[in-house]
């Protein structure tokens, strides 16, 4: 078993332990495996470990590591920041789209959303605990949001997405992670058929699937520690 395989069985592992404390079937929750900065051959590993949700942040690396991998059948989320100028990339090449926190993105992904693809699954991004310069819609602001999204064509509206601000204390990431959960709870009840909360990250996934995440973005345990190179 390769290093990559390895590290999955273990993140896999601990999924399962989660999901048992939290009196929860492992089968309700999604592992998006966060490629970033990683190549196709990582990719591949992965794949050959049972693999197939990738999650991906730089659009234009994820689209040539795309280009590199036409033999395998893979599901591709963008779960990075999502620019005016790159909404075609991310329209043409992606399966999901986990940051749309705008209406004006939205309406961009769903025109150029290709015919012959199936409509582009979509989750809105909430600021849940309030940071500043953090990305995604206010919690107030959802609800409204999500409406004009469900209302696009092209575009099929699955829930919500979180980055919160990192925290060390169990106690602080569960109360985080339930907010959201809240949220989303708040929406389903209002009518919206959300059934994705995507939140939870290596570091929080415990934290996160007892607070009731459908899918966890996980990168550091499994391909490891990264390098960034100047962009």
């Amino acid at each position: 078993m390769t290093t990559i395989g390895a590290n999955l069985q273990s993140v896999r592992t601990l999924i399962t332990t989660a999901c048992e404390a939290a009196g929860r079937s492992v089968e309700d929750v999604t592992l998006l495996a966060v490629s970033k900065t990683f190549g196709p051959e990582a990719v591949r590993e992965a794949h050959a470990a049972g693999q197939t949700a990738f999650g991906e942040n730089y659009i234009q690396e994820a689209v040539e590591k795309m280009a590199l991998l036409p033999d395998l059948r893979l599901t591709w989320h963008c779960i990075g920041p999502i620019q005016s100028n790159k909404t075609r990339l991310v329209a043409a090449h992606f399966d999901w789209a986990h940051t749309v926190d705008r209406l004006k993105i939205a309406q961009r992904l769903s025109e150029q959303r290709p015919e012959g693809r199936a409509p582009l699954q979509v989750c809105i991004q909430v600021n849940i605990d309030g940071g500043p310069t953090k990305a995604g819609v206010a919690p107030a602001d959802a609800l409204a949001l999500a409406r004009e999204v469900q209302a696009l064509p092209r575009l099929q509206l699955r829930g919500l997405m979180t980055i919160p601000d990192p925290v060390t204390d169990p106690a602080a990431q569960r109360a985080v992670h339930d907010k959201a959960r809240a949220l989303f709870d708040r929406l389903r009840a209002e009518g919206l058929p959300l059934d994705t909360l995507s939140m939870g990250m290596t570091a929080d996934l415990q934290a996160a699937i007892e607070a009731g995440s459908t899918l966890v973005r996980v990168g550091t345990a499994i391909f490891g520690g990264r390098h960034y190179a100047p962009r």
